[in-house]
């Protein structure tokens, strides 16, 4: 595992750099759950429903423990949530109604995007917060199993993957940053 690099003049204070860990994660997760729920909304009647049903439970977990990491170590949430509450659901909506490989393609482009992001927290987070680093560490590892699930039900034969996975990752990325400073 990378050890945190140290801080330098003009970083932003610990205490600072969680909460914005925690607000993110926490809109991360907001919107996780949001494009479940949009692509059980257009797939509710396909044999992928328990599947999707399955990775919206484990999302609602994640959600659950950054209200309850908000809440106790007062972090302002994202000014954007309600953002995050529309365009999530309509991610998950229009690709699951583009079929269920383009669903499947979605969670695939989301779940590399929050790998990435775990993965630079967890190379970052300093060890005084060995709670968080196990709650990250966990999810990221749940998420990589929602991605491998994806992989495992034909994301890649989803019509323009390359493409629709690259605009997925970019919007991922531009939510994240939005996130973690509004």
């Amino acid at each position: 595992m990378t050890e945190p690099t140290s801080r330098l003049p003009g970083d932003m204070p610990a205490a600072s750099a969680v909460a914005r860990m925690i607000r993110v994660d926490h809109a991360g997760e907001y919107g996780a759950v949001r494009i479940y729920q949009g692509q059980l909304a257009a797939l509710r009647r396909s044999d992928k429903a328990d599947l999707l049903r399955h990775m919206l439970a484990q999302e609602q977990v994640h959600l659950a423990t950054f209200n309850r990491l908000v809440a106790d170590r007062r972090v302002r949430p994202t000014a954007l949530l309600p953002v995050w509450h529309l365009a999530g659901f309509a991610l998950g909506a229009l690709t699951a109604s583009l079929g269920e490989r383009t669903a499947m393609a979605c969670t695939v482009a989301v779940e590399e995007a929050i790998d990435a992001h775990y993965q630079k927290q967890l190379d970052t987070l300093d060890r005084s917060e060995p709670e968080l680093r196990a709650t990250i560490s966990q999810f990221r590892a749940e998420e990589l199993e929602h991605r491998d699930t994806g992989l495992a039900h034909g994301a890649e034969q989803a019509p323009a993957y390359r493409l629709l996975s690259a605009v997925i990752k970019t919007g991922c990325r531009a939510a994240i940053a939005l996130s973690e400073r509004i």
